[in-house]
């Protein structure tokens, strides 16, 4: 009877299916931008309920202070400058009201440039154990055809390869940038592109939910704000900034409750993506898959544009706190307590293999990963293993090694004790030269890891 037992248990988690997971990055969201953390009045009701429902993590870092690099590590589970994405992938006039020609474009940094196509990603993976795998939204490693999701790991791709398009015309600089597979589209041109995204994200888990297992990357836009050009600029000029785009419903939500239109419309981009975000969780409700579905939401950098980072220092492109640190939450009923707030140290680093180990999926043979599984953290098991944290955008430099923090920038630098000091005001380098020291030389030996690892494109010299 035991021995039936024992096997019947055994059949039961072979034929159990793996989890779904929805991945969800948010663009240049603050630190403080969820309502649920109270500082601001921002209406965030479906992440308020995945926080309430899961892990938020008060102490996650992002890998760069800006998009391209930051989403980089989170497809491919190593640091910026082992998978040789360190910069962004942008066109050098995108300010000064250039047009570009078709011709133009075609041989410009921004559609020739992208994540080394040596580096395996998680879609890869995934995608290699079975899962269905789908990206919509902004996927910003590149959009030359070798570049784009379909090569890189998807199965299926409704977004756009750049970053600060306008949420409406679904262009930069008068180059059309939203594709569908491997094709650019103007289908949907004077949709907000977060209505679009919501949409493309329910039709993909409509097709797959129960089927087989999926895997949605949800790489969003907002509340990025468009570089769209203002009215009235002209070549050569230094644009006219465009600011956050928001449909006016969800901008009239907040006047009266910030001090100006700028903020509001922000708050609008945000409260919209919520909303977008709580339409894929009651698909997946609806389908019955909650029990079965990791839901994981994060910022890929500090928020810009935002009213401040509050209690944190700086913003993003920034190395102090207010640049690196963003809201986190992972939602896993059965499997991660709900309602828990957790100060370990954690990074996107985490990310691919906490995603490997929850649903069996196999890590690359001799690919270096830079992270850790965190489930075992979130659940309270253990503390983070994670000791150390190492930062670089061209001159700018930071390191964290436990609770020291040490910068090194133009916008300024020194050291500091997060425990004691979540603003980095107070510089205690001179007070502790040997705590300094041993910081730099931490960071020193990352860099020589670095650049020791083998060499990846576009931007190293090999």
């Amino acid at each position: 009877m035991r021995v039936l037992i024992v096997l019947t248990l055994a059949v039961t988690s072979l034929l159990a299916s793996p989890p779904n997971v929805v991945l969800i990055i948010s663009d240049d969201q603050g630190y403080p931008d969820l309502g649920c953390i109270g500082s601001k009045p921002l209406i965030t009701p479906n992440l308020d309920k995945l926080a309430a429902e899961g892990v938020r993590a008060t102490s996650f870092y992002v890998t760069w202070p800006a998009c391209t690099p930051s989403r980089g590590s989170v497809l491919t589970g190593r640091y910026p400058q082992r998978n040789g994405l360190y910069d962004m992938v942008r066109n050098d006039m995108v300010n000064f009201g250039h047009q570009f020609s078709a011709e133009e474009y075609a041989v410009s940094p921004e559609m020739t440039l992208g994540l080394d196509v040596r580096e395996v990603t998680i879609g890869d993976m995934l995608k290699k154990a079975g899962y269905a795998t789908g990206c919509v939204g902004k996927w910003d490693m590149g959009q030359a055809r070798r570049y784009l999701p379909l090569q890189r790991g998807f199965d299926f791709f409704y977004g756009h390869g750049n970053n600060g398009i306008d949420y409406y015309m679904h262009e930069r600089y008068g180059v059309p940038s939203m594709f569908r597979g491997n094709d650019r589209t103007q289908e949907d041109k004077g949709t907000y592109a977060t209505e679009v995204f919501r949409r493309e994200a329910l039709r993909f888990i409509g097709e797959h939910a129960g089927k087989r297992p999926f895997f949605l990357y949800l790489p969003l836009n907002a509340p990025h704000s468009a570089s769209t050009f203002g009215e009235g600029t002209k070549e050569g000029e230094k644009k006219k900034g465009e600011g956050v785009q928001a449909p006016e419903k969800y901008v009239a939500m907040y006047h009266g409750k910030v001090e100006d239109e700028k903020l509001a419309r922000y708050g609008g981009a945000l409260t919209c993506m919520d909303e977008a975000i709580g339409a894929v969780m009651q698909a997946v409700e609806k389908a019955g898959l909650t029990q079965d579905t990791i839901f994981l939401f994060f910022s890929d950098n500090g928020g810009s544009g935002n009213g401040g980072n509050a209690p944190l220092k700086g913003s993003k492109s920034t190395m102090w706190e207010g640049g690196l640190r963003v809201p986190f939450i992972l939602r896993w009923p059965g499997k991660v307590p709900a309602g828990k707030v957790t100060d370990e140290f954690l990074t996107s680093l985490e990310l691919m293999p906490t995603l490997l180990a929850a649903t069996g999926a196999q890590a690359p043979d001799g690919v270096k990963l830079d992270g850790h599984d965190m489930l075992p953290v979130l659940r309270g098991e253990s503390k983070s293993p994670r000791r150390e944290m190492f930062w670089q955008r061209r001159a700018d430099k930071a390191a964290r090694f436990e609770n020291w923090k040490w910068v090194e920038s133009g916008k300024g630098g020194g050291l500091y004790d997060l425990s004691t000091d979540l603003g980095e005001k107070k510089d205690l380098s001179r007070e502790k030269p040997d705590v300094a020291k041993s910081m730099r030389e931490r960071f020193e030996a990352w860099r020589t890891e670095m650049d020791a690892s083998e060499p990846r494109g576009p931007f190293r010299d090999y």
